[in-house]
């Protein structure tokens, strides 16, 4: 009949088992952290075999040096189970040289000792008692449960503070599990079921913390694309976001006015003084429009020398904030060049009643092109920038 204990870990086989298939379908994990996780597996797996195999050896026939064999591989893979666990980590510090360095250690030991039974006794029944150097295992196995506990809290501090909260509690779990089995003993064999659960676990956290940095990360993505790279003023990406919302919401309000502007000669300073210096006036024009609109609105970047700004003004608020960015361009002084003018357009939706946020601009293009046509008559440049 199938004892308790036999139940507990044949259960946690499967578990394992069937964690190494998740692993193996997760497409968005890499070979060699599928390799580490079935390594965690299978040696949880064969300590629990061992320690499995040690309880019905007991009062049996076999030879005394069998018995050996398989606690000798009890003793060196219980700890290396935990060590597994923290080899998912990928960490590269002291405690993780340290916790390797009493794993190799306790293993060229347990295979010394299992020659001299150093760690168990057998008597002529196959009964074993512990040996006179076992505390020697018993101090290997609390550096460990250390190690581990110490490298966990390293591991987390990486996290945020929800996410160690849940790692935390995992190495809390396996630590009461193991330590229900010590102090217990008898019918209390929670060790396994308790790193298999907690190896579990650590999945769920893994794939869970992988997918949060996938989200931040197209967030941070998206950031990007908001914000024009030049000017740090919003992108034409956000313009046209903008835009798709607003159309949804009909008409616009009157205190609602939209600005184009356009910088005048731009094409003249590329080609006389060189792309750093148009450069220096593109991010001059976002900064004096920035200074002026502030948190009344939004200035978007929408083509080379081309700037949007939507803003919650009413015509007349918009018409001196217009005149004081023209101002501030006047005031401007770059390091390469020295002077920067707009020509701008202005279209306040008090104006244009039933237009959406889309036909309110187009408005105030028009404006700006007016007005850019007068620039040219005045300067006798033509669009190219060049004298006529």
């Amino acid at each position: 009949m199938l004892s308790y204990y036999t139940a507990l870990i044949l259960l946690s086989w499967l578990t394992l088992g069937v964690l190494s298939i998740l692993v193996w379908e997760t497409s968005w994990i890499s070979k060699s952290d599928k390799h580490l996780f079935y390594l965690t597996y299978g040696i949880i797996a064969l300590s629990a075999l061992a320690e499995w195999i040690g309880i019905q050896l007991i009062d049996s026939s076999f030879p005394a040096w069998v018995l050996l064999l398989v606690k000798c591989s009890d003793y060196v893979l219980t700890p290396m189970a935990g060590g597994a666990i923290v080899r998912q980590m990928k960490l590269k510090n002291r405690w993780n040289k340290a916790l390797t360095g009493v794993l190799i250690g306790n293993a060229v030991f347990q295979v010394i000792a299992a020659f001299n039974q150093w760690m168990i006794v057998i008597d002529a029944n196959n009964h074993y008692t512990h040996g006179p150097l076992y505390p020697v295992y018993i101090a290997v196995y609390l550096a460990v449960i250390v190690l581990i506990a110490v490298e966990f809290l390293t591991y987390g501090a990486d996290y945020r503070r929800q996410n160690q909260t849940s790692l935390y509690s995992v190495l809390i779990l396996v630590v009461v599990g193991i330590g229900i089995q010590e102090v217990l003993g008898g019918e209390y064999r929670t060790a396994y079921i308790a790193l298999t659960i907690g190896a579990a676990l650590l999945f769920i956290h893994y794939s869970e913390f992988y997918h949060m940095s996938a989200d931040d990360y197209i967030r941070q993505q998206q950031s990007q694309l908001m914000k024009d790279a030049l000017t740090g003023v919003y992108s034409r990406y956000a313009y046209i976001k903008d835009l798709e919302k607003l159309k949804k919401t009909g008409p616009v309000p009157d205190d609602i006015a939209a600005m184009t502007m356009d910088i005048n000669g731009l094409k003249r300073v590329n080609d006389t003084m060189g792309h750093e210096a148009g450069d220096e006036l593109i991010i001059g024009a976002a900064r004096c429009i920035e200074k002026v609109i502030g948190d009344a609105g939004r200035c978007y970047r929408t083509g080379g020398d081309e700037f949007v700004v939507l803003a919650h003004l009413m015509k007349e608020q918009a018409e001196e904030a217009l005149k004081n960015v023209e101002r501030e361009a006047r005031l401007w002084e770059g390091e390469i060049v020295k002077s920067l003018s707009f020509t701008a357009g202005l279209a306040a939706a008090s104006d244009f009643k039933g237009l959406t946020v889309e036909e309110l601009v187009k408005e105030a293009d028009q404006a700006m092109y007016k007005a850019k046509v007068e620039y040219y008559m005045r300067s006798g440049n033509d669009r190219r920038g060049s004298r006529r």
